[in-house]
C-alpha cells in the first residue's frame, strides 16, 4: 500500500511539473571542477587543520574544489600540458565564500591565537597582518576565478620544491625571491608559465596564486558553501 501511494506522489510531481531538490546545486556559471577535469588532484587547506589557522574554515565543508566553468576549462589546458611532461596540478583552494575570509578577518584579531605561527608566518607579526597584506576583508578567490596552486611528480605524486610551502606570510613565497635554488626557480618559472600559456595571470608576492584573466564575475563576491 506504502508503494502505491509513493508512486501516486511521483505521478502527481511530474504531472504537475514539480522537481525535487538538487543537493548541492551551484549558482549558475559555477562547475564541480572534478567533473571537467576528473584526474585532478585537490588538498583544499582549509577544509582541514593543516593552514594557517589550525582549524577547518567557515564554508569548507567537503573537499570539493568550486570554480566558474571558464576558470576550470583554463585548467583542464594546464593540466593536460603538465601531463605530456609526466606532472599533474595539485589544487590547494579555489572559490572561498566570503564566510571563509570573514573567518580569516576574525582570527586575525586573536593576537594570543598563534598555534601555527611557526609553520606559516615564523617572521611576521600577527598584529600586522592587515597591514602588510596577508589578511584582507575581500579575496578575489570569492569570486570563483582563483586558484591556489602547486605541480606535482607524475610518478611519486610529490609536490616539486618551490622554495617555500604553500601560504607561507613572508618574502620567500615571492616569485622573484633571490634566494632560490637553480631547481626551485626554475620550478617556479615551470608553473609561471604554463599558468600564463592558459591566461591565469599570477599574484606576485604569492608563487601559487593565480586568477583568470577576463574572469566572468570581475565584481562580485559570492558567498555560498561548500560542499
Amino acid at each position: 500500500m506504502k508503494i502505491h501511494k509513493i508512486l501516486f506522489l511521483i505521478s502527481v510531481f511530474i504531472v504537475f511539473g514539480f522537481t525535487f531538490p538538487q543537493k548541492n546545486k551551484l549558482p549558475e556559471g559555477f562547475v564541480h571542477v572534478k567533473d571537467i577535469i576528473p584526474d585532478l588532484n585537490v588538498e583544499l587547506r582549509y577544509f582541514s587543520s593543516h593552514n594557517f589557522v589550525g582549524d577547518t574554515i567557515t564554508g569548507y565543508n567537503a573537499n570539493t574544489l568550486i570554480l566558474t566553468k571558464q576558470s576550470a576549462e583554463a585548467l583542464k589546458k594546464v593540466q593536460a600540458h603538465l601531463q605530456e611532461q609526466n606532472l599533474c596540478l595539485l589544487v590547494y583552494d579555489g572559490f572561498r565564500p566570503q564566510r571563509a575570509v570573514d573567518h580569516f578577518s576574525s582570527w586575525a584579531r586573536l593576537l594570543n591565537d598563534t598555534l601555527q605561527k611557526q609553520e606559516f608566518y615564523p617572521n611576521v607579526n600577527k598584529r600586522h597582518l592587515f597591514r602588510d597584506g596577508y589578511i584582507a576583508s575581500k579575496s578575489g578567490h570569492s569570486r570563483g576565478s582563483t586558484v591556489d596552486l602547486t605541480i606535482i611528480d607524475g610518478n611519486t605524486s610529490e609536490p616539486l620544491d618551490m622554495g617555500s610551502p604553500y601560504d607561507f606570510f613572508g618574502k620567500e613565497s615571492w616569485v622573484e625571491h633571490p634566494n632560490l635554488t637553480e631547481t626551485q626557480e626554475a620550478n617556479r618559472q615551470l608553473l609561471q608559465h604554463v599558468m600564463l600559456k592558459y591566461n591565469f595571470r599570477n599574484y606576485p608576492k604569492e608563487w601559487w596564486h593565480f586568477t583568470l584573466r577576463w574572469e566572468p564575475f570581475p565584481k562580485t563576491y559570492f558567498d555560498f558553501p561548500i560542499e
